[in-house]
């Protein structure tokens, strides 16, 4: 287990209990240490790295195809963040990248509605960049329990938004 992320280093969301993650784009690493956990969120399989990571299906601009997984994959991040460089990462490091980091702070006590604000305060402005990724964030809290129908509801939203049934996203 290495050193934590350099607190205020690129990219780096300190959270509430002091657990450091960094969010980023996968397509430029940054300089420093390198992740020893990586999650990355894409629609089809990124190219392998040198440290550990998990790879979620998660197209740009959507909500991730398995709830349950993603969620599961988001309490191993936050977890592993205790002892080890986690970071998340998508193709632009903002919609898909803060949508996880909200779930993340979700994780680590912040209030579901008040995620995403602490995210874009303290990550970037433009972090979760649609109303369904907002969405997500909000009903995070049951789907990352377990205890509620949310995942359900969220993937129900899904597959309904994909057939084209536009009332379903009100």
């Amino acid at each position: 287990m290495g050193a934590a992320w350099e607190p205020g280093g690129a990219g780096v969301l300190a959270l509430p209990s002091g657990r450091l993650i960094r969010g980023r784009s996968w397509r430029e690493l940054p300089p420093g240490p390198l992740p020893e956990f990586g999650l990355f969120l894409a629609a089809r399989p990124v190219a392998p790295v040198e440290w550990e990571s998990r790879w979620l299906r998660w197209p740009d601009f959507r909500l991730p195809a398995d709830p349950a997984a993603t969620a599961d994959a988001l309490r191993e991040a936050w977890q592993r963040s205790a002892t080890e460089r986690v970071e998340v990462a998508c193709a632009g490091g903002l919609g898909r990248t803060g949508t996880a980091l909200a779930c993340l702070a979700v994780l680590d006590g912040v209030p579901p509605g008040e995620a995403v604000a602490y995210v874009r305060e303290h990550y970037a402005r433009r972090a979760v960049e649609t109303p369904w990724q907002r969405r997500f964030v909000r009903r995070f809290g049951g789907l990352a329990t377990k205890r509620s129908p949310c995942c359900r509801m969220i993937r129900h939203t899904t597959l309904t938004r994909r057939r084209g049934d536009r009332s379903a996203t009100q």
